[in-house]
């Protein structure tokens, strides 16, 4: 049931307004819907340092739209997505042991209308993560696991619809998730958010723009909900709205974003950069 409404889905994607005159383009340059900037589970390439000093994040992933059709002010496209994010810490003499690192490749989806200076739109994603504890977690010194814990299966298959509605420089978005198999089963199988980033035209120049953004997103265990917040902000270098270069300041709250760690609550501020795409 759940993959014949995947099913739908694609097809009402691929057949809205059919009488308009479609474009058609395999692999274009450029995404169709760009990354939700306070999302966590979003396409980036940088790293993010802990301002408590020794908590330290890589992201590598990468976003590609594969098909697209377009109209005079309508666009849908298909495209496939794969991203790690990587937790290590610092040691002396420039070492940064990996703790745990989370995969996720899949595909998606999105439609996108302009009309004058406004753009909504939707955008469907079919994903699956995994993620593992590393041997910079394990101590040689004491043959043990660090903080006793040990590696664990995580592992999810999740699609999940990201409506949203921009204006200028500003962008809200809701998003639901619905999860179709994890381990460990204990984590709820729904998930939403209510999140927006803004732009701020007015204050940006041809070389920068300065932006803020923030993500809530509703998750839980054992049928308990609890919130996770992500605050972002800092300077966009090159187009507010496409590839870019950002330095950017961020915090996070709530249950940990890596699956090894799914059950820990964490509150920390980080700085770092983040190629755009």
């Amino acid at each position: 049931m759940k993959f014949r409404f995947i099913v739908f889905l694609i097809v009402i994607l691929f057949t809205i307004n059919s009488e308009a005159q479609w474009k058609k383009e395999w692999f274009p340059s450029g995404l169709n819907i760009q990354p939700f900037t306070a999302n966590f589970i979003e396409p980036r390439g940088g790293s993010m340092i802990g301002l408590d000093g020794n908590r330290l994040r890589l992201d590598i992933g990468t976003s590609k739209d594969i098909f697209k059709m377009n109209s005079d002010n309508e666009t849908i496209s298909f495209g496939a997505d794969i991203f790690t994010y990587t937790r290590l810490r610092s040691q002396n003499s420039f070492k940064f042991p990996v703790e745990t690192v989370d995969y996720l490749f899949g595909i998606n989806a999105g439609y996108k209308k302009l009309n004058d200076e406004e753009e909504y739109g939707i955008r469907f994603r079919f994903s699956h993560i995994s993620a593992h504890l590393v041997d910079g977690r394990y101590s040689n010194q004491n043959n043990t696991w660090m903080d006793s814990r040990k590696p664990i299966t995580f592992s999810k298959e999740f699609f999940e619809l990201f409506p949203y509605y921009r204006l200028h420089g500003f962008r809200i978005y809701a998003g639901i998730s619905y999860i179709i198999h994890i381990l460990p089963a204990s984590i709820n199988k729904g998930i939403y958010q209510l999140g927006f980033d803004y732009y701020i035209l007015l204050l940006g120049c041809k070389t920068f723009t300065p932006f803020i953004a923030y993500d809530f997103k509703l998750n839980g265990i054992n049928d308990i909900y609890s919130g996770n917040n992500i605050v972002k902000f800092g300077l966009k270098f090159g187009n507010p709205f496409n590839s870019g270069f950002s330095v950017l300041f961020s915090y996070i709250s709530g249950k940990s974003v890596h699956g090894e760690f799914y059950d820990l609550n964490e509150n920390y501020a980080n700085i770092g950069f983040n190629l755009d795409l």
